[in-house]
């Protein structure tokens, strides 16, 4: 497989993302919804910078530039927040439900996940090809190994946030709720997304209003995600 040119950049490397997260985790109260999600992205981008530095991405400057592309989009969501910016729509449940008593932990970081992923790594996908001068195709390997991360960190956030399982029925709300949304599914589907843009390139105003749109169908699905439950 063809691989990315080797372009001189002076992009911000991991370690740059990496320090606005921990800023970011002492800062936010333990409980706020943005802390719970961020503390998840947290592990996961320290899992590829290790992952990463054990050269087990094959394209180690790709690999970087899509991590950082990709939680540049989170960072700037937060940051148009506490600027008084409008955030994208993906973001707008979390930020808005952040601190509601009736929504648990879990909730938080899977409604994060999903305007992340669903969203998000559409994006950073196209970012990364245009400061690297690439296509799509050339990312699919660094694509799948921070998808194959992301599963297994889902996975590892369900068994730690999810209540024992003497309080969770089956049918419990919580149960019926997390049941509807997949990590799989939604990579899947912005590898489809990330394609689609990348392929309208020469056609803006569709990709606007495709983005647009992927925009708001995320941003319902985290809407629903973060449906108060009762105790």
């Amino acid at each position: 497989m063809a691989h990315c040119e080797q372009l001189p950049t002076a992009a911000p490397t991991v370690d740059t993302v990496l320090t606005r997260m921990r800023a970011l985790d002492t800062t936010l109260p333990p409980r706020d919804g943005v802390a719970v999600f961020n503390r998840v992205y947290l592990t996961v981008t320290e899992a590829v910078d290790r992952h990463i530095d054990g050269g087990r991405f094959p394209d180690a400057r790709s690999a970087i530039a899509l991590d950082v592309r990709f939680a540049e989009r989170y960072l700037a969501a937060v940051d148009a927040l506490e600027n008084g910016r409008r955030p994208p729509a993906c973001w707008r449940p979390l930020f808005q439900f952040r601190r509601h008593p009736g929504v648990r932990p879990l909730q938080f970081a899977l409604s994060g996940i999903n305007a992340h992923i669903g969203h998000d790594l559409a994006l950073a996908v196209v970012d990364t090809c245009r400061t690297l001068g690439c296509e799509p195709v050339d990312l699919e390997d660094e694509f799948d190994r921070v998808g194959d991360l992301l599963v297994s960190l889902e996975e590892r956030v369900r068994e730690e946030l999810m209540p024992g399982p003497d309080l969770l029925q089956i049918a419990d709300p919580l149960t019926h709720l997390l049941g509807s949304w997949s990590l799989e599914r939604a990579r899947d589907a912005t590898w489809a997304a990330a394609r689609a843009l990348w392929a309208l390139d020469r056609l803006p105003d569709v990709a606007g209003e495709f983005t647009e749109r992927l925009d708001a169908a995320v941003g319902f699905a985290g809407r629903m995600l973060l449906t108060p439950l009762p105790d």
